[in-house]
């Protein structure tokens, strides 16, 4: 079973992109899913997350403030500005704009953490940028959104800000909790974890995709370009940052990783609950989801290969 999971986990990339495939070629086989299950998928990644987290964790907040700062602020300014840059440029309509912008203003995701460690990056850094993004995520996110796209679509802040506490911020909690008062039973869990959480942003994906397959396969190639393009760019532009301010190569590969990063799962939740006018907003964050596994696999191979 624990070889079955590591294969699972090690090939992550694989099993997202051929998800995503089978859901473009036979999306009628999963009419009957609704995609409010997305949020229980999304819930059981984020518990995991909780239940793998550690007290080490969130000290390097405090013994090195300064960088997870600088991550944080790239975080949300650098991808959300992206996101609205390449809308403009490529002339998207409504949905596929506030679908970028999501997910562009999403906080880091977990698959960051699993790429930063196979780069050799700096692991803590990138656990602790991911741990307060995702707590600023609950004010953050709602108020870039609306600030971005909020002129061209209603845009209700309060509304998703309960969203990500209910759906993010909640499990990780109750995963800590576990975790405390469990421990031995956790540790024991924790080896299929991330198996767990690489088969349900599968089903993720494949949920969001099928719903919109046909407008996908028609119009398509235009998302996928722009998602490369904000990913490619997230990475590039966090690394650049770190360069800039001349940090070791393990804290930039760790900046430029979680910049470029998204918790792309919880864009494609946020757009099925509170933009269900405009079904193809959910497509940019499945499409993120499929994508940025197979970035960072290429990228993982090429920073491991920098000296520390």
């Amino acid at each position: 079973m624990k070889t079955l999971c590591k294969y699972i986990s090690d090939y992550m990339g694989v099993l997202v992109l051929v998800a995503a495939v089978l859901a473009l070629l036979f999306p009628d086989t999963l009419s009957h899913v609704r995609p409010t299950v997305i949020n229980p998928l999304l819930g059981v990644i984020m518990f995991g997350m909780g239940l793998t987290l550690r007290p080490d964790d969130f000290r390097v907040v405090f013994s090195r403030p300064r960088e997870v700062v600088v991550g944080c602020v790239a975080q949300f300014t650098v991808m959300p500005l992206l996101a609205w840059v390449l809308a403009r440029v490529f002339s998207l309509d409504e949905a596929l704009t506030v679908g970028v912008v999501l997910v562009g203003c999403c906080p880091g995701g977990t698959a960051s953490n699993v790429i930063t460690y196979l780069s050799r990056g700096d692991l803590a850094l990138s656990v602790g940028m991911t741990g307060v993004s995702t707590l600023l995520a609950p004010v953050m996110t709602p108020l870039l959104v609306w600030l971005l796209a909020g002129k061209t679509v209603d845009v209700n802040v309060g509304a998703m800000f309960l969203s990500i506490l209910w759906v993010v911020i909640l499990p990780i909690v109750v995963g800590l909790v576990v975790k405390h008062f469990w421990p031995r039973q956790t540790e024991k869990a924790t080896v299929y974890l991330p198996a767990l959480s690489s088969l349900a942003i599968a089903a993720i994906v494949m949920i969001v995709i099928a719903a919109s397959a046909h407008k996908l396969l028609t119009g398509g190639l235009l998302i996928v370009v722009v998602v490369i393009l904000h990913n490619l760019c997230g990475l590039a532009i966090g690394n650049v940052i770190g360069r800039l301010l001349r940090l070791p190569s393990a804290k930039r590969k760790a900046i430029s990783i979680e910049v470029g990063m998204q918790n792309s799962g919880l864009a494609s939740s946020l757009a099925t609950l509170h933009f269900a006018a405009y079904p193809m907003a959910t497509i940019p964050g499945a499409v993120f989801s499929v994508w940025h596994n197979i970035s960072g696999a290429i990228v993982a191979r090429v920073y491991a290969r920098e000296a520390k």
